[in-house]
């Protein structure tokens, strides 16, 4: 079973034991919803079956024409990508034939910026055995891994069953519950500029949660795309936490997307599974009751 990485080679070996598995291509584009679904078409892994942010790994429910959402009631969190109920996510991972039998391998074309949040969701669903192709799509074709332009067959419907939830899912209820304690260690997984309030490109409100520490996730991966190694990692967050309990951490980022990256590399530099706040920035400036800070 893989839980956290699988490599292109282990990827191949994966193809050719015949064991049960189902690869997911989630590339991703914010600023251009289509592409990722139009970049899979023109190329993606034998078989792999393409995940769309917006539809398949987020419940949406009603946006408005001047591009306001309002999420489904059953959605489990707010934001501009909000997470669908768990029993939604069952549903479309039936819809696909993925069963509790396979293994899950997600990856993307965007250094795992948009594939974690599958392996978050499959880990939240009860299903540990998913990983993420180190390095994507480049690492896969740079082994001399086969890409394909086909059509893939659909699949026969299955029965994915819900299992217990193996990752936190952290409301904002919970995360303002906490701020006057002190007992939660925000991490805020948006670029430096995004953090600091100094300019915001998707939400109305610029700045962060009170307190928050700062660990863009773009930082977890080297120049390759491949994450760096565990010892750096650890190394990177043991800075970033400054003597703060790991166990606490809190991450999030704009919409519950790019914090996953922080979230799998503290899994990887051995610190344990740690919360994620899915509604993130754009959940929670959402109503100016709640607290912004600006500046480092």
């Amino acid at each position: 079973m893989y839980t956290t990485l699988i490599s292109a080679e282990e990827l191949k070996s994966l193809h050719a034991s015949g064991a049960r598995h189902m690869v997911f291509d989630c590339s991703f584009d914010l600023t251009n919803p289509a592409a990722g679904e139009e970049a899979y078409r023109k190329a993606h892994i034998p078989g792999a079956v393409y995940a769309h942010l917006d539809s398949a790994l987020s419940d949406k429910g009603v946006v408005e024409p001047d591009g306001t959402h309002h999420p489904h009631p059953d959605a489990a969190s707010g934001g501009r990508h909000p997470l669908p109920s768990r029993e939604k996510f069952a549903m479309w991972l039936s819809s696909v034939g993925f069963a509790n039998d396979m293994q899950a391998v997600v990856y993307d074309r965007n250094n795992s910026n948009y594939c974690g949040r599958l392996w978050w969701m499959l880990k939240w669903v009860g299903h540990d055995a998913v990983a993420v192709l180190d390095g994507g799509l480049k690492a896969w074709q740079a082994s001399g891994g086969e890409v394909t332009d086909r059509v893939e067959p659909s699949h026969f419907q299955s029965n994915f069953e819900l299992g217990p939830e193996l990752r936190k899912l952290v409301t904002t209820k919970d995360v303002l519950a906490h701020l006057p304690k002190k007992d939660q260690t925000i991490v805020d997984a948006r670029s430096g500029p995004r953090y600091r309030g100094e300019t915001e490109p998707f939400d109305p409100v610029a700045g962060h949660i009170p307190g928050a520490l700062n660990r863009p996730g773009t930082e977890n991966v080297d120049a390759d795309g491949k994450f760096k190694p565990a010892q750096q990692l650890r190394a990177d967050f043991e800075k970033v936490l400054a003597g703060r309990n790991p166990s606490s951490v809190v991450h999030h980022c704009g919409s519950g997307v790019s914090a996953l990256p922080n979230l799998i590399a503290m899994e990887l530099a051995g610190f344990g599974p740690t919360a994620l706040y899915a509604g993130s920035w754009s959940e929670w400036c959402s109503d100016p009751a709640r607290p912004v800070a600006t500046g480092a």
